[in-house]
């Protein structure tokens, strides 16, 4: 794995003890994603669906604005963040709070047309 020298703050996945290096000008999800890192669920890396949240259980780390309807205030105040979002300013540990792809919920909010497994044969 090359590490840049910037990549300086170490995060770690709580459950599985893997960790990863990010910058303080990257967010948590980006340098996962550089790592090979697969511990947090990917989604619209831009802050609006909710996939990547995690509740930062220590360390120092700012945010960007986030979407209220994945994560409210009270989240927020609760250290429960969008992991496309936070930029650490140290070292890192989160627990993976975002949530499962649901394809039937994807359907109904019109993002594609979902088939069930049982219907398709």
């Amino acid at each position: 794995m090359d590490i840049q020298p910037a990549a300086r703050h170490l995060v770690t996945i709580a459950a599985t003890g893997r960790s990863f290096r990010c910058a303080e000008d990257s967010h948590v999800l980006a340098a996962m994603e550089q790592s090979s890192c697969r511990d947090i669920p990917v989604g619209c890396r831009n802050g609006g669906c909710g996939a990547c949240k995690v509740r930062v259980t220590s360390g120092r780390y700012h945010t960007g604005k986030m979407n209220r309807a994945v994560i409210s205030a009270q989240d927020e105040a609760e250290s429960r963040v969008l992991a496309c979002k936070t930029y650490p300013q140290g070292d890192l540990t989160v627990e993976v709070l975002g949530r499962v792809w649901q394809p039937e919920r994807a359907a109904q909010a019109g993002f594609f047309s979902y088939v069930p497994p049982a219907a398709a044969s």
